[in-house]
């Protein structure tokens, strides 16, 4: 049996095509990086500086989730599934899930919740300064990704107000780039920044070619 007959014998849903354990699916991968963290502080695998480990971790996984909800409409573009749409929401979510648990490790184990510890820390280190910028932008986006919000913006309005999360990928890199920059170490953030120059690139070239 050809795969293409395999896929014809799924379940699908009346409109999208997708298969109705899809979405339970990609919910449970994307809580795996949680699952992993959890497994970690209670087998105690976390090295030497607990507290920096989890910050790192959660940083380096709000950035991978960014680009994997960047990548959603390339993807589905360029595969034809408009299925694939489905999941943009879900996991935008997830991203702000992440850059939070982010937030509340750098907050909780960095500074102790002293909110004025921390309004300092701000002021005095750009890097700070430009995560925290990401995250209010961020939030105004997860706020803003509910249907009722869709309909009281307006479909055109709600997507360009949507497309700050470019500038958020943005600052969530050189946020990245300047923590990097202490200890010169730039191998991951010129990862993190080419993929996002070729999400952009992408969607440039195709807004050119309507």
């Amino acid at each position: 049996m050809t795969s293409a007959a395999i896929v014809g014998l799924l379940p699908r849903t009346k409109h999208w095509g997708l298969h109705p354990l899809a979405k339970p699916l990609v919910f449970v991968l994307a809580l795996l990086p949680l699952a992993s963290l959890v497994w970690a502080v209670v087998f105690d695998q976390l090295g030497a500086n607990p507290a920096q480990a989890l910050v790192r971790a959660t940083g380096d996984w709000s950035l991978r989730m960014l680009c994997v909800v960047l990548a959603v409409t390339p993807l589905r573009v360029l595969t034809g599934s408009p299925a694939l749409a489905r999941f943009r929401r879900m996991l935008g979510l997830f991203v702000y899930f992440y850059v939070l648990l982010h937030l509340l490790s750098y907050s909780g184990f960095d500074m102790g919740f002293e909110v004025a510890d921390i309004a300092k820390d701000i002021a005095k280190r750009p890097f700070i300064l430009v995560g925290f910028s990401a995250f209010v932008l961020l939030t105004g986006l997860a706020l803003t990704s509910f249907n009722r919000a869709i309909k009281a913006l307006g479909g055109k309005n709600w997507q360009r107000l949507h497309r700050v999360v470019y500038l958020v990928a943005g600052l969530a890199i050189l946020h990245f780039y300047w923590m990097r920059a202490a200890k010169n170490d730039f191998a991951d953030v010129l990862v993190y920044a080419a993929v996002l120059l070729l999400l952009l690139g992408w969607r440039a070239l195709r807004f050119i070619n309507k």
